[in-house]
C-alpha cells in the first residue's frame, strides 16, 4: 500500500488505516474552520476549552456534540455517543455520575478554580480556614458586618469592555479557590495576596461559554436549554407522534424499551410449584425404592428399566425450569410507531418474509391455505414490507390455481379488513364467530359492506370446492395450463422450480387504489436421486427465492393450517427485534399457538395451553 510519504495509523478500537500528511501537522488551522462545528444535538456551535480547543465529547468518533448536550446526555440521557454507542467518559471540568471509572488523582471539579499559590498542598486547607475565607462565623453562620460593601479592586466583567457606570456597592460573583465542586457563589469581594485578578475586557461577539465551566452565561445557556427540551416534550405529550423534531431527549416515549417483563402474582403461581415439588418428593420415593430392590431374576431388565425411568425423571425436571418462573411480556405498539413511524416520512419498520409450506392439497384443504395466505396479506403492516411465499412442495396446479383465486379475493377482503379493523383476519373463522358483530361498529356502512364481503367470500368458496372436485380426475396426458402447455409438475418427483408472483408487480391494486403486499408462488426443483430434504429443503428454497425478490431481514415460518389470529402480530414481534436496548440480542420470537374446530374430547390436548404459552 503506497502512503507517499505519509504516516500510517490505526487503533485496536477501530478497524481502520489512517493516513496523517505530515506536511499537514504544522498547519495553523484557521479560527473559521475551528468555530465551524455545529452541534448535532441542540444546533450550537461547539465551544472551546481553557486550552483553546474545540471540545471534544467523544474520542472515539468525534462525534460533534457540545458541553451542556454532553453532560445534560451523561446525566440524564444513556450516557452514550448517539452515533458510535461508546460510552462517554468523563472530561476535565464535568461533573460525576453514577457509573464513572474510579481515578486515583484528586478531583479537578473540586479543585479546577484554586488560585493560590501552586505549591501549597490542596489536603492542607482546614476547615477553619475555609469557612474564615468565606466569612462566615465559626457556627457557620454568615456576619453581616462581614457582608458589608468595602472597597474592591476587582472590577464588574459585563458582555463587552468594563462598566464605569455600576455603583461601586456592586461586587464581581467570585467563586472561592476551595468551595466544594465550584457550587457555591458568595457576592463578597474576595481577596488573597496570592491571587490577583486584572480587569479583562470581553470579546461582545465571542460567547462567555468558551471560557470553562462555571460562568454565568453557561448557566444561563444551560437552563434555558433545559426549558426548551422540557416545552418539547410536553408537545411530545400532547399531540403524539405528529410532532418530530431531532433535538428531543432520548428519554421521550419514543425512546424508551418497546416491551416489559410483567411479574406473575405469587397466588397464582406458588400453588403450582408446590405441586412440582410434591411430584418431585414423590419421584424420589419412588426412585429409593425401585434402587433399593432390585429384581435377581430378571437383573438386566430391571436395570433398563431403571436407566428409562431415571432419563424419563430428568426429562421432566428439566421441563418444569420454564414453569418454575414463567415470563410475561408486554409490548408497547405506540413507542413502536412512534419511534418507526411518522408522518410525512416512510416507515422505517423491518422487512418481513413470511413463509407458508404445503405439499398434498388433498390432505391439506386449499380454503384452509387460502385462509392462512389472507390473514397474512391482511396484517397491521406496511403493505412495502410484507411478503407472502408460499411454497408448494407437491407441485400440485390445485394449489396453484386456488392461490390465483385467493389473489383475486385479496383485492376484496384486504381493504376490508383495514377499513373496519376487523379480528381475526382470516375470512372461514370470522364469519364463523357467535358474537355481536355490530358491537362497536357505529359506522352505517359496516353492515352492508359485511353482508356483501360474505357473500363474496360465499362464492369465493365455492370456486375453490369446484377446483377440488375438478382436481379428483387426473387426466392421463397431465394438467394443461390455460396458453395450452403442459403443467411442469406433472410428475412430482421430476420437474423444474416454477416461481410465480401474483401480488406485488404489474401495479396490481386492491378495489381502492392501494398496494397490495407481494404473494409468491414457489415450487422448488426436484430430480430423481438427489435427496430434497423434505421440508427444510423447501424452507432453504423459499429462502433464496426471498432473497433474490424481497430479501427482508426477518422471516416468519407458518404452517398452511397456522392463520394470524392478531393483525398486529408482526408488529408485536418487531418490539423485541428492533428494541434499541435489547434488540441486538434477540434473534428468534415465538408465538403461542391456539387451535380452532378443537373435537369434543381432544384427543390431542389442544386445550391444554401451559406447554404453548409457558415453554
Amino acid at each position: 500500500m503506497g502512503t507517499n510519504g505519509r504516516l500510517v495509523a490505526g487503533s485496536h478500537n477501530r478497524n481502520e488505516f489512517v493516513l496523517i500528511n505530515a506536511d499537514e501537522i504544522g498547519r495553523v488551522t484557521s479560527v473559521k474552520e475551528l468555530t465551524s462545528q455545529i452541534c448535532q444535538i441542540c444546533g450550537d456551535e461547539i465551544e472551546f476549552t481553557v486550552d483553546g480547543e474545540p471540545f471534544v465529547a467523544c474520542n472515539e468518533c468525534a462525534f460533534p456534540v457540545c458541553r451542556p448536550c454532553y453532560e445534560y446526555e451523561r446525566r440524564e440521557g444513556n450516557q452514550a455517543c448517539p452515533q458510535c454507542k461508546t460510552r462517554y467518559k468523563r472530561i476535565k471540568g464535568s461533573p460525576r455520575v453514577d457509573g464513572d471509572e474510579d481515578e486515583d488523582e484528586f478531583d479537578d471539579l473540586e479543585y479546577e478554580f484554586d488560585y493560590s499559590n501552586g505549591n501549597e498542598k490542596r489536603d492542607q486547607f482546614s476547615e477553619a480556614g475555609y469557612s474564615n475565607r468565606l466569612g462566615r462565623s465559626a457556627s457557620g453562620i454568615t456576619n453581616q458586618s462581614e457582608l458589608d460593601p468595602v472597597n474592591s479592586e476587582i472590577p464588574l466583567l459585563t458582555y463587552g469592555q468594563e462598566d464605569d457606570t455600576i455603583s461601586t456597592d456592586k461586587h464581581a460573583l467570585i467563586i472561592p479557590p476551595f468551595a466544594g465542586r465550584g457550587k457555591r457563589v458568595h457576592p463578597v469581594p474576595y481577596t488573597d495576596s496570592s491571587m490577583t485578578l486584572p480587569p479583562r475586557p470581553m470579546d461582545p461577539k465571542k460567547d462567555l461559554a468558551v471560557y470553562g465551566y462555571g460562568t454565568v452565561a453557561w448557566k444561563e445557556r444551560m437552563e434555558e436549554w433545559k426549558r426548551k427540551q422540557n416545552e418539547k416534550l410536553q408537545v411530545v405529550k400532547h399531540q403524539g407522534d405528529e410532532f418530530d423534531d431531532p433535538d428531543l431527549p432520548k428519554m421521550d416515549e419514543g425512546r424508551q424499551p418497546l416491551s416489559r417483563k410483567l411479574p406473575i402474582p405469587s397466588s397464582k403461581i406458588n400453588p403450582y410449584r408446590m405441586i412440582i415439588l410434591l411430584r418431585m418428593v414423590i419421584i424420589g420415593l419412588f426412585f429409593h425404592y425401585r434402587i433399593l430392590h432390585p429384581v435377581n431374576d430378571a437383573y438386566g431388565l430391571w436395570l433398563t428399566s431403571i436407566i428409562c425411568e431415571i432419563w424419563f425423571a430428568v426429562s421432566w425436571i428439566f421441563d418444569q425450569f420454564p414453569k418454575w418462573f414463567p415470563i410475561v411480556r408486554e409490548t408497547y405498539l405506540d413507542r413502536l410507531s412512534l419511534r418507526y413511524e411518522k408522518d410525512g416520512k416512510p416507515s422505517e419498520l423491518s422487512s418481513v418474509d413470511v413463509f407458508v409450506s404445503t405439499v398434498d392439497p388433498m390432505k391439506e384443504p386449499p380454503l384452509i391455505t387460502a385462509n392462512t395466505v389472507l390473514s397474512i396479506l391482511a396484517c397491521d403492516y406496511p403493505v412495502d414490507k410484507v411478503a407472502c411465499y408460499v411454497s408448494d412442495d407437491g407441485a400440485a396446479m390445485l394449489t396453484f390455481e386456488a392461490l390465483s383465486e385467493t389473489s383475486e379475493f385479496a383485492r376484496k377482503w384486504v381493504p376490508f379488513c383495514k377499513k373496519f379493523s376487523i379480528e381475526p383476519r382470516a375470512p372461514e373463522w370470522y364469519f364463523a364467530q357467535k358474537l355481536d358483530y355490530l358491537k362497536d361498529k357505529v359506522e352505517p356502512t359496516f353492515i352492508r359492506e359485511r353482508r356483501a364481503m360474505k357473500r363474496e367470500y360465499e362464492e369465493f368458496k365455492v370456486r375453490i370446492n369446484a377446483l377440488v372436485a375438478m382436481a379428483q380426475k387426473v387426466p392421463e396426458e397431465g394438467w394443461t395450463m390455460q396458453d395450452g402447455t403442459l403443467w411442469p409438475g406433472n410428475n412430482v418427483r421430476d420437474h423444474p422450480g416454477m416461481i410465480q408472483v401474483f401480488l406485488g408487480q404489474n401495479g396490481v391494486r386492491d378495489l381502492e387504489g392501494n398496494e397490495l403486499p407481494r404473494l409468491v408462488y414457489v415450487s422448488r426443483e426436484k430430480r430423481p436421486g438427489f435427496e430434497h430434504h423434505k421440508k427444510a429443503g423447501a424452507m432453504n428454497a423459499l429462502i433464496r427465492v426471498s432473497a433474490v425478490i424481497s430479501n427482508a431481514p426477518y422471516l416468519l415460518n407458518v404452517d398452511c393450517d397456522h392463520y394470524i389470529n392478531n393483525s398486529k402480530a408482526l408488529r408485536e414481534a418487531m418490539c423485541f427485534m428492533m428494541d434499541p436496548q435489547a434488540g441486538k440480542k434477540i434473534c428468534y420470537v415465538q408465538f403461542p399457538q391456539r387451535f380452532d374446530g378443537i373435537d369434543r374430547h381432544d384427543r390431542y390436548s389442544n386445550r391444554n395451553v401451559v406447554f404453548f404459552d409457558l415453554f
